[in-house]
């Protein structure tokens, strides 16, 4: 059996959620990369931003690097606002979030390079008694938190356009052509239906 690097791992994966997160964004329109699809508002763009907030505190100011970056909506007035992070304003461009997401990243990445998985970090929003944790422990939250987002892009994504998958040419859906999909969203409806007749 190969021997394996713990923290290569964590990161091969992480990295693997941030390009898929990224991906969903390419081929839309401004529109379509901001249109909120839930209730709940979410939409692509936002997530992006949101997990720059999630790089930088994380893999950077809870270790004693501060992004160097300033990111108004965590900071000063625009930090008030509820869900601040979570979508784009008109004024910010999907090439600028977009660009500073790649830039958290790599000081992120930085981060993991400069410490051992056992250091420790300190995360003030957390409960005390939680705060101080461990490169690996935060390495892992991260790692949770970008795939988590990179799921709700897959849905957001889906509901845009209906490209779904892992990566462009990679989707793992079962194979079928749209009428094979509307029969089989047909027949999950139906066994929906059926299963609530029988409350």
């Amino acid at each position: 059996m190969a021997d394996t690097d713990p923290k290569a791992d964590l990161q091969l994966s992480l990295q693997a959620a941030r390009d898929a997160l990224l991906w969903k964004l390419d081929g839309l329109s401004e529109y379509e990369v901001r249109r909120p699809l839930t209730p709940t508002a979410t939409n692509l763009l936002g997530l992006v931003k949101h997990l720059i907030g999630c790089e930088t505190r994380y893999l950077g100011d809870a270790f004693g690097r501060p992004f160097a970056e300033p990111l108004p909506w965590l900071e000063g007035p625009a930090a008030a606002e509820p869900n601040a992070d979570m979508w784009a304003t008109a004024d910010e461009s999907r090439e600028d979030i977009v660009r500073l997401y790649g830039r958290a990243c790599a000081h992120s990445d930085a981060t993991v390079a400069a410490f051992a998985l056992d250091d420790l970090g300190h995360v003030p929003h957390w409960p005390e008694g939680r705060a101080e944790v461990s490169l690996h422990r935060a390495l892992v939250h991260l790692h949770a938190e970008t795939h988590r987002h990179a799921g709700h892009a897959d849905i957001v994504r889906e509901l845009v356009d209906g490209a779904a998958g892992l990566r462009p040419g990679s989707n793992r859906l079962a194979p079928g052509d749209r009428g094979w999909w509307e029969a089989y969203r047909r027949r999950v409806e139906d066994a929906a239906r059926e299963a609530q007749g029988r409350e």
